[in-house]
């Protein structure tokens, strides 16, 4: 080494024969041949190579994670895909598409009562109500609405709605607000039944709605003509995205339009239960009897954080058939519940955090792995979202960990550090199926909601990750 002292005192060398680096003016403060400077050394090679370590397990640990998860939603890819084909080959050639419109009514038109639990919700319970009894208007339905003593803002703005109406009952839980939702939904189930009583009549079926939902107006028509047939039938539901967070609500229209027009369809299709998303839903009056007596008079479980999850199950578990039903109006519109979800996130971690508990977590404990080897999949799919988010925290910590090393191999730094075998392999497999995971998501998004959203809906994908990691 020659060098030379500048005014600081610093020793500035060409650094021709230094480990690692490139020819270079190198700056130091110690010779290298003293002890501190080895230490100092010393350190950086323990660093780099704890780097390196961290940074090899945590990719391969994420690689064959996300490697197992790509596989698991290509087997429901091409699930959906053979069964899309089949039908446009075989049913569609001889049948037309049936729409709302044409759909002819049930033999059977009872009484449709929809549930509409409200703790809070002044603000959007009025002209929920409203726009139901005028899309609805000549249906043969009847609203309850529950409500609390201690949440007087609500109960004036239902008061308000049903005015001059004889098709709205409130009904004021005995509790003080809030309660569980399944509490409230249980509260509006004992008062249907005291409705029925008093007019010795029976009704056809209950719909779950929530207050912020807006209602399609051939939603009761679809619902009522085909819970003759099955025990449990869903719309899709279309979250309506926030034009101040198209990046946060947004994402729920992505996971949404993918979920309710191909995961369920598919769930549908292999003969496993259809959980209910707890809106845009009809269950049949029968059933709900049956998991009323099941649990003491109780159908919906106050203590289950994602009731309506698990009242899709367990009526699979009495052999009830659950159905979800895509049919479009004589617009061309789809039938469908649209309603405005999170849209900071606080609100959407806090969401997310429920779902988890409730359906991984709760749900694991509560329902167990009954039914078949169908049932058991999708029921391992419901549940994967946690071990899910800390696979994806370990694929960007490790991604980091690549980045830093891959900065100071190309400033000489360190030496090169290539990530051994099979994590380049593994790394590929997973950068293929994450491109088709893209495009099909892309793909429904772009029939749910346009070409804006649907190219909006691959950043986004990055929006879901981070939400679901924290």
């Amino acid at each position: 080494m020659h060098g030379r002292s500048n005014s600081a005192g610093i020793e500035v060398s060409t650094a021709h024969d230094q480990k690692y680096l490139s020819p270079a003016i190198y700056i130091y403060i110690q010779d290298p041949a003293e002890p501190e400077f080895r230490g100092w050394m010393f350190l950086v090679d323990v660093a780099t190579s704890t780097m390196e370590i961290a940074r090899n397990e945590l990719l391969l640990f994420a690689a064959i994670g996300l490697l197992l998860g790509g596989i698991d939603d290509l087997a429901l890819d091409i699930i959906y895909g053979f069964r899309r084909i089949w039908r446009r080959l075989t049913i569609y050639r001889r049948y037309r598409r049936m729409t709302a419109d044409a759909l002819p009514p049930s033999p059977d038109p009872g009484t449709m009562a929809v549930f509409i639990p409200a703790w809070d919700e002044a603000p959007v319970i009025g002209a929920m109500l409203r726009h139901c009894l005028d899309q609805w208007r000549g249906a043969n339905l009847h609203l309850f609405v529950g409500v609390y003593g201690n949440d007087k803002g609500t109960i004036d703005a239902v008061a308000d709605a049903a005015a001059g109406s004889d098709t709205v009952t409130m009904v004021v839980n005995p509790l003080p607000g809030p309660t569980t939702k399944a509490d409230c939904l249980n509260t509006l189930w004992h008062a249907l039944g005291r409705w029925e009583d008093a007019r010795g009549v029976r009704a056809k079926a209950i719909v779950l709605h929530d207050a912020e939902d807006v209602v399609h107006p051939d939603a009761l028509k679809v619902m009522s003509a085909m819970i003759d047939r099955f025990a449990l039938v869903q719309l899709p539901v279309l979250p309506l995205a926030s034009r101040q967070s198209r990046w946060i609500s947004g994402h729920y229209c992505d996971e949404f339009a993918e979920a309710h027009a191909k995961a369920l369809m598919v769930r549908e299709a292999l003969g496993a239960a259809l959980p209910s998303a707890g809106v845009g839903c009809a269950i049949a009056r029968d059933t709900m009897e049956q998991l009323s007596r099941a649990r003491d008079g109780h159908p919906f479980d106050p203590g289950s954080l994602t009731e309506d999850y698990e009242i899709g199950l367990r009526i699979g578990e009495l052999g009830g058939r659950g159905v979800i039903v895509r049919m479009r109006d004589a617009a061309g519109a789809l039938v469908a519940t649209r309603e405005y979800f999170p849209d900071t996130i606080r609100d959407a971690v806090q969401q997310k955090a429920r779902w988890t508990l409730g359906i991984a977590l709760a749900g694991w404990d509560r329902l167990r792995w009954s039914g078949s080897a169908v049932e058991s999949w999708m029921r391992m799919r419901d549940r994967r979202a946690l071990i899910a988010a800390i696979v994806l925290l370990a694929a960007y910590a490790g991604a980091v960990l690549a980045a830093l090393l891959w900065i100071a191999e190309g400033l000489r730094l360190v030496p090169s550090l290539p990530l051994p075998a099979p994590i380049p392999a593994l790394l590929g497999a997973n950068a293929v199926l994450l491109g088709w995971r893209a495009v099909v998501r892309g793909m429904f998004v772009h029939r749910a909601y346009g070409l804006a959203e649907a190219m909006r809906s691959i950043p986004r994908m990055f929006v879901a990750n981070i939400i679901a990691m924290m």
